[in-house]
């Protein structure tokens, strides 16, 4: 079942704003944030030193409870 609007949606169509902006508005040139050198990453880590360091996180999380609940 097909309806008519009343209204055509024709090429013209205008909303009272344009979206151009002048050059280089919003360029930031070919390496706005240059590549810093990684110190650390997890993703280095051995699998000992991962499971040591979540062993240590939840050693310390759960002294953070026991004392929270004393």
């Amino acid at each position: 079942m097909a309806h008519s609007h009343g209204h055509s949606h024709a090429s013209g169509h205008f909303h009272g704003h344009d979206h151009s902006h002048g050059p280089q508005v919003h360029g930031h040139g070919p390496a706005p944030h240059p590549a810093q050198p990684v110190t650390w990453s997890i993703l280095r880590m051995t699998l000992a030193a991962r499971l040591a360091a979540a062993a240590a996180i939840s050693a310390g999380l759960w002294a953070v409870v026991l004392v929270a609940m004393r």
